[in-house]
Parts: structure tokens; C-alpha cells; sequence
């Protein structure tokens, strides 16, 4: 399989951090070799995107296959990569779901994308209300202890 990156992230973060997402701006910059602006048309019309990219930045050597506890933190418990959200995993793929504040030109200026200043951007979706969850979604008290201050700083 061989993908070719469709964007980048400009500005934004500029290291690699957990928390504190919710408020940090960047710019997708669509790939002008492969697209135009047509490429966008509509796509201001939504409030939120779904982002598809790679964490270029994780070694191979430090990509996990098994168990870790999530962040290192062992008061969780020991979980297989395919139970959490860390970034090194075996395909070093990414999904976020951020906020489109503009469309410009071939730039998409959004706020709460969790991902750094040069990720390659695989894909970009608009989000639909209804690709989310149906029915009651559970999910582990630790899971919300790690995403406590994801989007925000602080409690």
C-alpha cells in the first residue's frame, strides 16, 4: 500500500505533547501539485472535519504491536495498542476531529487538531452528525482520566 500525503500541517504546535489540544490553531494546506481550490468547494458549508494523518515523527523502533499502559502510567491498566489511542502504533495513522474555523484558498484554518506543525495529511473528510456513534457509547473511567485534559489544560 502506498499513500500519498493530500496536505500539511503549517503553524500550530510545534512539539510533541498530550495535552491541552482544544485551543491550539493551525492551517491544513491542501498539496497544490495534486489539487485546486475546487478540490474544496462545499467544504466551508460544515463545522467539522475529520483528519486522516501519519505520525511521521514516531521511529519505527518505538512503534508498539502489544500491551503498554497507556502513557506510561502504570496506576492504568496494561492495554493492547488496538485498546488505546497512542501515537506509536503499528501503522502510525491518526484521526482527529477539529474544527473548520475558515476555508482560504486552498488552506483550512482549524482549531483543536491534534497533530504538529509538518504532520502529512492523509485525507480529510467533512464530519457528518451522523457517522457518530449510534446508541450509548462506554468506555473505561481510566480512558476518561487520560483525556481529562486533552482538548484543555487544567481540570
Amino acid at each position: 500500500m502506498t499513500s500519498r500525503p493530500v496536505a500539511l500541517v503549517v503553524g500550530g504546535r510545534e512539539e510533541v505533547y498530550d495535552d491541552g489540544w482544544g485551543s491550539v490553531g493551525a492551517v491544513i494546506r491542501l498539496d497544490g501539485e495534486q489539487f485546486g481550490e475546487e478540490a474544496l468547494y462545499g467544504l466551508a458549508e460544515f463545522s467539522h472535519l475529520e483528519v486522516l494523518y501519519h505520525f511521521d515523527r514516531v521511529p519505527a523502533d518505538k512503534i508498539e504491536t502489544g500491551a503498554r499502559h497507556p502513557r506510561g502510567n502504570t496506576d492504568w491498566p496494561l492495554v493492547g495498542i488496538f485498546a488505546q489511542r497512542g501515537k506509536n502504533r503499528p501503522n502510525r495513522l491518526g484521526v482527529s476531529r477539529c474544527e473548520l474555523v475558515r476555508v482560504d484558498g486552498l488552506d483550512l484554518h482549524v482549531t483543536g487538531l491534534d497533530a504538529v506543525a509538518g504532520t502529512p495529511v492523509l485525507d480529510i473528510k467533512p464530519y457528518l452528525a451522523e457517522f457518530g456513534p449510534r446508541g450509548e457509547v462506554r468506555q473505561p473511567q481510566w480512558s476518561a482520566e487520560l483525556m481529562r485534559g486533552y482538548y484543555e489544560l487544567g481540570d
